[in-house]
Order: C-alpha cells, then sequence, then structure tokens
C-alpha cells in the first residue's frame, strides 16, 4: 500500500470541489473524448489547420459555458488546454487563431477560480486515466511523467494540513517535533517522484520531445506557463519551514508569479503565512535562550525532526537540479529557461538556501554553546541522593562556583516567538559551512 492509497481517499472525502478527482477525471462536458485521442497524431503530423479546427470545434457557447460547476469546468479547461498547447508547439498563438476561445477561458478561470489556461493540476491529476488520457505525444514516457506528478498531489495537500498546524507551534510543544515528522512523510513522495521519473523518462525525450507543449501563451496581453511539471507547488512545504522570512528576494519573486497556478485554498494558505516566523527561525530563538551545555529533550526533539525535513527537501531538488542540467545542456536544449519559469540558477539558488537552513539545524542539536569545564576546586564527586547540589566553602573561588552553579539551575524564561522583522538578524547565522 502506498502513502497515494492512504491519503487519496480522505482527499476526496473533503467538500473542496477541486479534490474531488475522480469526478473531474470521470467527466466530457465538452464531448472531448474522440476529438483528443487524435491530438498526437496531429502532432506528429504538425497539422496545425486540423488542430485549429478541432479547438474551434470543442469551444462551448456563452450559455453552456456559464452552465458548468466547477468540475466540469475544470474538465474543459483540461480538454481546451490541450490544444492550447499543441497549437503553440508549433509556432501558432492559440487565440489569435480562434478567438473565440478568449471570453471562453476567461469565463472557465473566474468559475475555477484558476488561472484561464490549463495547469499542471488539470494535465495530470485531472487528466484520465487509461484510453481516456489527454496527452500531446502519445509516448509512454509523457505518460510516465504524468505519473509521476500523479502520485504527489495527494501528498501535497495532506502536507498544507500539517504545516498550517505547524505554524501554531513552538519547538518546547512535543506536536512540533510529530507534526514535521508527519510533514517529512509526504514530502518523501517528492523524492519518490523525481526517482520514477529518472528511471522512466530520458532528458532528451523531455527537452526535445515535451518541453515545446509547454511554452507560454498569450491571453488578453498577458502570459500565462504551460502545465508543466516545474507548477507543482513545493513552496507549500518550504513556506512555514524557512521561506516565510529566511527567503531570497529572487525566490521571493519566482514565488509571487508562480502561486496563480495554484489551487484557490493553496493561495490563501500563502497569503496567510507569507512573512510569518518560519520554524527554523523559531527553533533558532528557542535555542538562543538555552545556557546549558545540552538542549532539553523536547527540543532536541524537534531539531533532529526539523534537520529530517529539511534533508528530505535538500535530496529532491539537488536531484531536480541534476535532471534539469541535462534537459537544458548545450546538447539538448531549445530553451534557455525551465518550463516553470526558472532559470537553473534559481533552482541552484534555492537547493543552496535550503542546505544552509538544514546545516543551521543539524548544527544547532550538537550545540551552539559548547559544555564550560569547572575549575578543579569545584570537581567533587557526585552528591547522594537527596544532598545539597553544592557545598558552601570559605574560599571565594568556591563560593564563586556555587552561584555559577546555582545560577545555571535557575528556571528558563519562555521565549517568546520572534516576530518576522526578529528574523533579519538570524539570518547572518543562516550560512553556516
Amino acid at each position: 500500500m502506498t502513502l497515494y492509497d492512504l491519503v487519496a481517499p480522505a482527499i476526496e472525502a473533503r467538500c473542496e470541489p477541486r479534490y474531488r478527482i475522480a469526478g473531474i477525471r470521470a467527466a466530457d462536458p465538452l464531448g472531448a473524448d474522440a476529438i483528443v485521442a487524435a491530438v498526437p497524431a496531429m502532432n506528429r503530423d504538425a497539422d496545425v489547420p486540423a488542430l485549429t479546427l478541432a479547438l474551434r470545434a470543442l469551444v462551448p457557447d456563452p450559455d453552456r459555458t456559464a452552465s458548468l460547476g466547477v468540475v466540469d469546468a475544470l474538465a474543459a479547461v483540461r480538454d481546451l488546454g490541450l490544444f492550447l498547447g499543441s497549437l503553440k508547439r508549433h509556432g501558432v498563438e492559440p487565440l489569435a487563431a480562434v478567438p473565440e476561445a478568449l471570453p471562453v477561458l476567461q469565463e472557465l478561470g473566474r468559475r475555477t477560480g484558476m488561472v484561464p489556461r490549463d495547469t499542471v493540476h488539470h494535465y495530470t491529476t485531472w487528466n484520465p486515466l487509461g484510453g481516456r488520457q489527454r496527452m500531446y505525444t502519445g509516448e509512454k514516457m509523457e505518460g510516465y511523467l504524468q505519473d509521476a506528478v500523479r502520485m504527489v498531489f495527494p501528498a501535497l495537500v495532506a502536507s498544507l494540513d500539517t504545516c498550517s498546524e505547524l505554524a501554531g507551534l513552538e519547538p518546547y510543544d512535543p506536536r512540533f517535533a510529530d507534526t514535521l515528522d508527519r510533514t517529512g512523510q509526504h514530502v518523501q513522495a517528492m523524492v519518490d517522484s523525481i526517482d520514477f521519473t529518472v528511471a522512466q523518462v530520458t532528458p532528451d525525450f523531455f527537452a526535445r520531445g515535451l518541453r515545446p507543449y509547454f511554452e507560454e501563451i498569450d491571453v488578453a496581453g498577458r502570459a500565462y506557463l504551460g502545465p508543466a511539471a516545474a507548477q507543482v507547488p513545493l513552496w507549500l512545504v518550504d513556506l512555514t519551514l524557512w521561506q516565510s522570512d529566511r527567503s531570497s528576494p529572487e525566490y521571493d519573486a519566482f514565488l509571487d508569479d508562480s502561486v496563480r497556478y495554484s489551487l484557490p485554498s493553496w493561495r490563501v494558505f500563502h497569503a496567510a503565512h507569507r512573512g510569518s516566523t518560519s520554524a527554523v527561525s523559531k527553533l533558532s530563538a528557542a535555542i538562543s535562550w538555552e545556557s546549558t551545555p545540552r538542549l532539553p529533550p523536547v527540543l532536541a526533539a524537534s531539531a533532529v525532526s526539523l534537520a529530517r525535513v529539511l534533508r528530505i527537501l535538500k535530496t529532491f531538488r539537488a536531484r531536480h537540479i541534476g535532471i534539469a542540467r541535462k534537459a537544458y545542456s548545450d546538447e539538448l536544449r531549445l530553451y534557455e529557461a525551465g518550463s516553470g519559469g526558472a532559470p537553473i540558477a534559481l533552482l541552484r539558488s534555492v537547493l543552496d538556501l535550503t542546505r544552509d537552513n538544514e546545516t543551521l539545524v543539524r548544527h544547532a542539536n550538537v550545540r551552539m554553546h559548547p559544555p564550560m569545564t569547572p575549575p578543579a576546586s569545584a570537581r567533587k564527586p557526585a552528591s547522594r541522593p537527596g544532598a545539597k547540589a553544592a557545598t558552601t566553602s570559605a574560599t571565594a573561588s568556591a563560593a564563586a562556583s556555587a552561584a555559577a552553579s546555582t545560577s545555571a539551575a535557575t528556571p528558563r524564561p519562555a521565549p517568546t516567538p520572534m516576530p518576522a522583522s526578529a528574523a533579519a538578524p538570524l539570518r547572518e547565522k543562516r550560512f553556516t559551512p
């Protein structure tokens, strides 16, 4: 049994219509099954006239468009989107060729609460399986890439819940580590997905066979990216773990553009937690209060769990860069930027940020303050159970030692949550080698 088998049924049971995956896959509101089955052949022949006629035939009239609920509207965008990407792949701006599709896409975008074209969710998660699967090329590798993204969607939804819970917890709370552990289990699906992709999809096929279908199109003067796997929103996890206050201007700008391709509830999550205090900053603040050689067990567990989930994110990003470098090498690449709009340099920067935060947390668990060696006069055998912790001495040096011992045993004041404005000083400690 996989994580998908455990999580997917719970997603379907929610009231959110965009999580009704089976219903969206089954829907065919435009009667497109027969026409979309011919798309791979049209693309092999670069048959632009046939693609144009097919798109025009599928565009619903305004009354039909207005009658569609969210589930049917998502399915309609999915099917129209297949022709948008196909036409652009052959050098044709689709809405210039079929202008009557523009108001329909705009209305469908309003009805679904999403951008007025297909996204990675339309192309993968909401795409039917088997004989009804919508594909640009019909090649097995394209199907494998779609499967790789499908297996991630339930984990992303589950991580949204755990990250929301994490945002309301402090590192001294035992639930902090537990919530991070559950988040790590969900994020592991991303690593499994990238490993599956590496095993099944060659860089050559992606770079030359599939990447051209993910080009941006013009919708009423605004560019919208195609449904590439790069749109999978790993930032949902980054945000509360570290990105909210330990990011870079380049990554922030990239996310500001990428967020619009996600689901409405995910955009609300981003708006709610953007600029908040991240888990890494909370842990750093808590550790700064500690003056004893060892961290309290609960705080140490929080540090271990946070380092673990950051390490999983680091692993995914390192493997993703490996694929991207091959697909966008001088020998293969047809485009400078990735299908999600990010250059390789930005992917490298985000990996470095993830690694820096993971290193900071891992080193913090070793201890930021090394234990102090007591003076020889204060080194005494351990007291019997119930005996006093220190013995009064007539000498000034022993009195000072006892005072230091008493000070170390003084109860620790509870740390106050660090506001986002206080995150800047902590960034100075972020880049630990």
